[in-house]
């Protein structure tokens, strides 16, 4: 786990979240635009992504590990006596959610995007398609089948070399049984999300996830204050599109809305 400190005097707290199977410094960019506008940015790759991967880079971790790094990036964000500000995206936006849900914390808002309510993508093979004892141990292995030109149209914002070293999208099929859960609970949950402000990004060209899904679940939470939106053209990576200056400066209206509102003065 980082910490990135704000260039200058900062005024509130970012913990960025980052989705399936990549790794948090394919957010480098959105990194160093919240530090360049005052922001302390918390973030590092999930248990078993990125160099916290396995030998073999499957992914058989649990949910709850991913939930309880999350917490762990909460905790020490608040420790800043600042506004803390969620940023995540596609599982851990999913992540987030239930992590938000089902625990306190002193959150200002939060920023979903793309979360992951819903696949359209599935892997080739579904677990119960699988014989004998891999299938009822979740041992079997499989390729999710997401790839990089399935995120984003910007081939510029990403290393194909590193990011081929570093994106994973081999899992088990427990795994898989247990994503196909997380996200039903998630998407069916009422009244457990706080009343906190809330963005929502989904985008127009999502090949990865129902935005269906995602608009549904806002709106089943009945937030007094929320922002839903649908960027035009767009594939499901938002924040790495050739549109993210514009996605950047949305996001960033959000969050001096939601800190003017609490009587911080911020200057545009």
């Amino acid at each position: 786990m980082w910490k990135w400190q704000a260039e200058g005097t900062a005024k509130a707290v970012v913990v960025l979240i980052h989705s399936a199977y990549e790794q948090h410094m394919r957010y480098a960019w959105q990194i160093e635009k919240w530090r360049s506008v005052g922001f302390h940015v918390y973030t590092g790759d999930l248990p078993g992504h990125g160099k916290n991967a396995g030998a073999d880079k499957v992914h058989r971790e649990s949910f709850d590990e991913y939930e309880q790094a999350v917490i762990e990036m909460l905790k020490l964000a608040s420790d800043n006596d600042l506004p803390v500000f969620v940023i995540a995206h596609g599982l851990g936006a999913t992540v987030a959610m239930n992590v938000l849900g089902h625990r306190k914390y002193n959150v200002a808002g939060a920023i979903f995007t793309s979360p992951w309510l819903q696949l359209k993508k599935l892997p080739p093979k579904a677990p119960n398609t699988f014989p004998g004892v891999a299938q009822l141990t979740g041992r079997r292995k499989m390729d999710h089948g997401i790839e990089l030109r399935h995120l984003t149209r910007d081939q510029f914002s990403f290393s194909q070399e590193t990011e081929s070293n570093l994106y994973h999208t081999v899992i088990t099929a427990g795994w898989y049984k247990e994503l196909q859960s997380y996200m039903k609970e998630t998407a069916a949950a009422i009244e457990v999300y706080p009343q906190i402000p809330t963005c929502l990004y989904t985008a127009e060209r999502d090949v990865i996830t129902e935005k269906e899904a995602a608009r549904q679940w806002l709106l089943k939470q009945q937030l007094t204050e929320f922002t839903y939106k649908e960027w035009k053209y767009c594939y499901h990576d938002i924040f790495q599109e050739p549109e993210k200056e514009e996605v950047f400066l949305a996001a960033q209206g959000f969050i001096h809305t939601v800190l003017r509102s609490v009587g911080y003065l911020i200057e545009e």
